[in-house]
């Protein structure tokens, strides 16, 4: 063990070395990069600086040599870097450091061809004379007509190299203690893992030699502690089995506990033997004081211990369903399931009854019932009428073309009234199944408004009824601007059409603070001077295929779907929707929807 303990200290030992040797490297490289890169920048700066406060005779003027010579030597003293003017052809004009007219065409160097592709040039170079790397940095520069070229920069990386080799001596110090309190660590870590191991050893031979009370004493999160206590489950494997029979046990209350069908299991001597928490709740009793007891002790639930009854003497299966009336009404479907032993198909236990409220389920199926027979009969009326018109048309019976243009407008006010009734139809089967995606928008409620009125003042016109708006210029919203605009065609085209000629129609909207809490929402009132509801139809008024007056609403093309659209969007947008009405007087439909939507709600 002590070997292994040397090897894995070695192998941490190698691996810490390599790690921040590499790191020192990285660091160094980083440093010296960035140093240049920054001194480029700050000579990239003078250039443009020198650009803007120098003054660039003519190049072809006789003392231009002189002049820019004497420049890039006052402006070396001024900026500690070499200078030098350089016209485009690559003549050098002007130098700190050397004559102009001993030096070389300059257009091929490295950094002039990068400047003049790139608009900036920059290369380091080996200085023979100075015996050390030099960056040079050019830039493109135009004065005028006087001077058209580049000047050059060039300074020692002298300063950076002492600096990299400061950064090495310093890195070097810091990496040796840290690989001195590496080696320390690492000779801690190899003893705290090896230790445990040669515990475990010693303990795993104990058990080897059947002395299964011995027990691996190391309490860590870590492997080793997953491994001692694999050590310490094989040699508790007794106790392990018993607990998890408890354990299973346990599962099995809990699982009938929390089931939310109700359970019932009588014994073949028709004595109750078990009964969950959901059966309890169902039917009303305590399962502590009916254990134990006959099946006829639920004397409350008559139709329930019939069934029972029946299921014990024939000892088969079945499936009922009844209504029980305690502890409150609701329908109960019954299933028996004869319990019979598994080795021996004729060793009869008793029956497993299975409650299931279907109270819910029924009553949507009945829902569902009602909505198919009132769509059947709104889908009739209009066909009636087309097919009767159609067969009158096509019987050659009317020759008067006036009287078969008014048949043929029939029916397509008919078809018309049909695709509406299909449309709004599956417009509410979507909203009802959340398919429908809401699109939150920011919303300037005067223009939108504005938009609804215009295509609204021409059906109201026709009646002669007032379309007022009072919609503050400043007020703002978010929601989803087509299910705003489907909410509010329905209410304004429901105002318009029951009220009479020369009638009235307002919609009103202003911001205030809901009761509950500090969010702020939005009042919309659309009111009418119309017939008005009467009291008995407001609490229905939203149902589907409900109409106040069934008349006048066909007669209006109306589906009777409109309001129940049109709650269901305004719950959509987290909004509540009422009505206020009195019979000759009009109607009031008042919406409040919140200024903010939450943004995780799609709305799917």
């Amino acid at each position: 063990m002590r070997q292994y303990r040397n090897r894995l200290t070695l192998i941490m030992l190698t691996l810490i070395g390599l790690s921040m040797l590499a790191a020192g490297l990285a660091m160094v490289t980083v440093f010296k990069q960035s140093h240049i890169q920054l001194l480029e920048d700050n000579m990239v700066r003078e250039i443009r600086l020198l650009q803007t406060m120098m003054e660039f005779p003519d190049t072809d003027s006789a003392d231009a040599l002189s002049y820019y010579t004497n420049r890039s030597v006052q402006l070396e003293e001024l900026s500690d870097a070499r200078v030098t003017f350089i016209l485009k052809d690559g003549k050098v004009i002007g130098d700190s450091e050397s004559d102009p007219l001993t030096m070389d065409n300059h257009a091929y160097r490295e950094e002039m061809l990068e400047a003049v592709k790139e608009g900036r040039g920059s290369t380091i170079r080996r200085s023979d004379t100075l015996e050390q790397d030099m960056l040079y940095v050019a830039l493109p520069v135009k004065a005028g007509e006087n001077f058209d070229g580049f000047v050059r920069l060039s300074v020692s990386l002298k300063e950076v190299d002492q600096g990299v080799k400061q950064g090495w001596t310093v890195m070097g110090i810091g990496l040796l203690v840290l690989f001195l309190i590496a080696a320390l660590v690492s000779y801690r870590v190899a003893k705290g893992l090896t230790s445990p191991l040669e515990k475990i050893t010693r303990v795993a031979r104990r058990i080897s030699r059947l002395e299964y009370d011995a027990r691996v004493k190391i309490h860590r999160k870590d492997e080793i502690g997953q491994l001692a206590q694999a050590i310490n489950g094989m040699a508790d494997s007794l106790q392990t089995q018993l607990r998890t029979i408890r354990d299973n046990e346990d599962l099995l209350q809990s699982v009938l506990n929390n089931m939310t069908g109700g359970i019932v299991m009588v014994s073949g001597a028709g004595q109750i033997i078990l009964v969950n928490r959901a059966a309890e709740k169902m039917l009303g009793i305590n399962a502590e004081v009916i254990t134990g007891k006959s099946y006829r002790e639920l004397k409350q639930h008559y139709e329930l211990t019939k069934l029972m009854e029946e299921g014990l003497e024939s000892k088969e299966g079945f499936h009922e369903e009844r209504n029980i009336y305690y502890p409150v009404e609701s329908i109960i479907r019954l299933d028996g399931v004869a319990m019979m032993q598994e080795e021996e198909q004729e060793s009869y236990r008793g029956m497993l009854f299975l409650l299931q409220d279907v109270s819910d389920i029924r009553r949507l199926e009945r829902m569902r019932s009602e909505f198919v027979a009132n769509v059947s009969h709104e889908l009739k009326t209009p066909l009636a009428a087309v097919k009767g018109f159609a067969e009158t048309l096509l019987g050659g019976g009317v020759t008067d073309e006036k009287t078969s243009r008014s048949f043929l407008q029939i029916i397509y006010d008919e078809s018309e009234r049909l695709n509406r009734l299909i449309g709004d139809i599956l417009e509410l089967s979507k909203i009802e199944s959340k398919r429908i995606q809401m699109d939150y928008s920011p919303i300037h409620l005067s223009a939108f408004f504005d938009t609804i009125s215009e295509m609204m003042r021409t059906v109201a016109e026709k009646k002669r009824i007032s379309l007022e708006l009072d919609i503050p210029e400043e007020l703002f919203m978010e929601g989803d601007e087509d299910k705003l605009r489907q909410i509010f065609m329905n209410l304004l085209s429901n105002a318009i059409s029951y009220t009479q000629e020369g009638g009235r129609v307002k919609l009103t909207a202003r911001e205030k603070h809901s009761n509950g809490n500090a969010e702020d929402i939005v009042e919309f009132i659309v009111k009418d001077s119309g017939i008005g509801i009467p009291k008995k139809d407001l609490p229905r008024i939203f149902e589907r295929f409900y109409r106040v007056d069934k008349a006048r609403s066909r007669g209006s093309g109306g589906t009777g779907l409109g309001l129940s659209i049109v709650k269901h969007l305004v719950d959509l947008h987290h909004g509540t929707i009422k009505v206020e009405s009195e019979l000759g007087i009009g109607s009031s439909f008042i919406i409040e929807l919140p200024v903010l939507q939450e943004t995780a709600d799609t709305g799917s």
